[in-house]
């Protein structure tokens, strides 16, 4: 199994300003952007760590999901939500030869855990001996920042507010990820049911 992620997040979405004013930097003087390369890669590293503690998209992007055998050859769940929208399947076998599946052979289950493609019918079919089957699709809450939810868009200004003052900070103590952070994002980390395993 991989999760690819096909697009970076763009630097023209990040909320460079904002971010700035949160930081309460200073403005009007003639290298206002001098630090800005270093605060798009601190808001860049923050938004990737919400997102692995989350396993949501916060900005939309295209991914792909691909496996080696089918864990229900009747659905596939997908590893990061919000899903939007399917944009192929395929099947490929050892010697890369690839099978387009049509749109009209599955579907999407939304979930805001756990999305999942459903095959329509009977089934996905099998995934020949060396193959794999490659899910692509787009995920994200949206295409720009104003789409994330408050209280996740306050997180990643914490986390890479915290990223910032401890820039030069190299022990564990510091650099793990802040309780204000932690309680912004527990409601979107997801469920664990049975023992540990993912719902």
């Amino acid at each position: 199994m991989m999760l690819i992620e096909e697009a970076s997040v763009p630097d023209e979405v990040l909320p460079l300003a904002a971010f700035k004013a949160h930081l309460r930097l200073g403005t009007g003087f003639a290298q206002d952007d001098v630090q800005d390369p270093v605060l798009k890669s601190f808001l860049k590293a923050a938004l990737a760590a919400v997102e692995a503690r989350t396993g949501k998209a916060l900005i939309s992007r295209a991914f792909s999901w691909s496996v080696t055998r089918w864990r229900d050859p009747s659905a596939e769940s997908l590893p990061i939500a919000p899903v939007r929208v399917i944009e192929a399947l395929e099947i490929c076998d050892a010697d890369g030869a690839d099978l387009i599946m049509s749109p009209d052979c599955y579907a999407l289950e939304i979930d805001s855990q756990r999305p999942k493609i459903i095959a329509r019918g009977g089934g996905f079919g099998s995934i020949p001996f060396g193959g794999k089957a490659s899910i692509r699709f787009q995920a994200g809450f949206g295409p720009q920042w104003s789409d994330l939810p408050d209280d996740l868009a306050q997180a990643v200004f914490l986390l890479a507010a915290h990223y910032y003052e401890y820039r030069d900070e190299t022990s564990l103590t510091r650099g793990c990820m802040p309780f204000g952070v932690q309680t912004l994002i527990e409601r979107y980390r997801p469920m664990r049911l049975f023992a540990g395993a993912r719902a």
